[in-house]
């Protein structure tokens, strides 16, 4: 846990983090930076049916979705850790393109957000690898043709699933933030706001 003081930062600039990173209005926060007990309360069963109707994104690996409890919640922050090379930003491009993936193919037809931080603008780790993530996409692309045909054999619709997305596709609904310290994180947090209110189907991908 570090203070305040241990990151060097003012006591304005503190509650300015806390005001956005608080869930509650800034209203909510007093002069003295004291937060007030949360008003009211949920019942057991509203959290249930809540946690069962969560829309949740695939990992694209079963093992990895039976292990976070049945694919990656929208509504949690997921946090993924590991050393380098691990696959960290791999499943972060992952993530990215399969939030797009079509409702008729069971996904959730979103946009996504992708954050890359690093401690100078020449650290390459952590970055958006753009070839990886086209490459990502064509393959999402193949499995829902191969999926379509499928359908297409065993209904007597020829229509069945329509494929609405090619790669390029993919790309353009993935928005692309890097940097590079605290307060450039605040500046791209007070603007997804307004990025979300334009895109309203946009998800976001913090690495």
């Amino acid at each position: 846990m570090f203070s305040r003081l241990d990151l060097k930062i003012s006591e304005n600039e503190a509650l300015e983090i806390l005001k956005v990173a608080s869930p509650r209005s800034e209203l909510d926060i007093t002069d003295n930076g004291a937060c007030p007990i949360v008003n009211g309360a949920q019942t057991a069963w509203d959290m249930l049916h809540e946690e069962e109707s969560s829309v949740r994104i695939t990992t694209s690996c079963s093992d990895l979705d039976d292990i976070l409890g049945g694919r990656i919640n929208c509504k949690e922050v997921t946090e993924v850790g590991g050393v380098p090379g691990i696959g960290k930003t791999q499943l972060g491009i992952q993530l990215a393109i399969n939030v797009q993936i079509p409702a008729d193919y069971g996904g959730l037809e979103g946009k996504a957000v992708y954050i890359a931080y690093s401690t100078t603008y020449c650290d390459t780790e952590g970055s958006f690898m753009v070839e990886r993530a086209f490459q990502i996409a064509e393959a999402c692309t193949e499995d829902m043709q191969e999926y379509n045909s499928f359908l297409r054999k065993d209904s007597k619709d020829s229509q069945a699933c329509q494929i609405r997305k090619d790669p390029k596709d993919f790309l353009d609904n993935i928005f692309y933030f890097h940097i590079c310290s605290y307060t450039e994180q605040i500046a791209v947090i007070n603007y997804l706001e307004k990025l979300v209110s334009e895109h309203k189907d946009v998800g976001s991908k913090n690495i």
